[in-house]
């Protein structure tokens, strides 16, 4: 257990804290700690991957759990955003859907003896939804509002544009992963009884 995989596994533990943060609806600027506060467990993702790279502590195990807390801290603000009536439901699922599925392929890789880490694509698509649910979070809170029509109808159009890109780059990274990981698909198993 290195260190870069002892933050990756904090930021698991601390997922519900910003899901009670996000669910409290506080007052003022309360919606804007809770975003920094997502905004800052979801940083550590660098954090990690630059302690493992730097002290060259890259492990299958910090491959597979570091997109898997990015997955899960992703998917926990999401339902919160639509318990809250912020989000819509659809887009919750498409975006928690392409997790799911990429998560699936995942293991059927780690069954073949096989590990593919995130790609490019797949790093960009977590970047944007992490941008977009923290515009999400403050759009409608009240220092926002307080600052006029035209400034909250900014903020709504730049969150629905973020998100927009955010939904295009999780598409489209499934699809670049599924690419990576035909060998994978394609592979047919030996059967028990084969020679071969």
């Amino acid at each position: 257990m290195n260190w870069a995989n002892r933050v990756t596994i904090l930021r698991v533990l601390l997922i519900p804290v910003v899901v009670v943060a996000l669910l409290a609806r506080w007052p003022n600027w309360g919606p804007w700690w809770a975003a920094g506060f997502f905004a800052l467990l979801a940083s550590t993702d660098a954090v990690d991957g630059y302690l493992a790279r730097s002290r060259n502590e890259v492990t299958n195990f910090g491959k597979l759990i570091d997109p898997l807390a990015d997955k899960l801290l992703v998917t926990a603000a999401l339902v919160v955003l639509v318990e809250l009536g912020t989000l819509p439901a659809s887009i919750a699922l498409i975006i928690i859907s392409r997790e799911f599925v990429v998560t699936g392929l995942r293991m059927v890789a780690v069954a073949e003896g096989k590990v593919i880490a995130a790609g490019s694509f797949g790093k960009a698509k977590t970047v944007f939804q992490v941008i977009a649910i923290v515009a999400f979070i403050i759009k409608d809170s009240e220092p926002v509002e307080s600052l006029g029509a035209p400034w909250a109808s900014a903020a709504e159009w730049v969150s629905w544009g973020v998100m927009a890109v955010a939904l295009v780059l999780t598409v489209y990274s499934m699809v670049d992963y599924f690419y990576h990981a035909r060998d994978v698909i394609t592979t047919v198993p030996l059967r028990p009884d084969s020679n071969s």
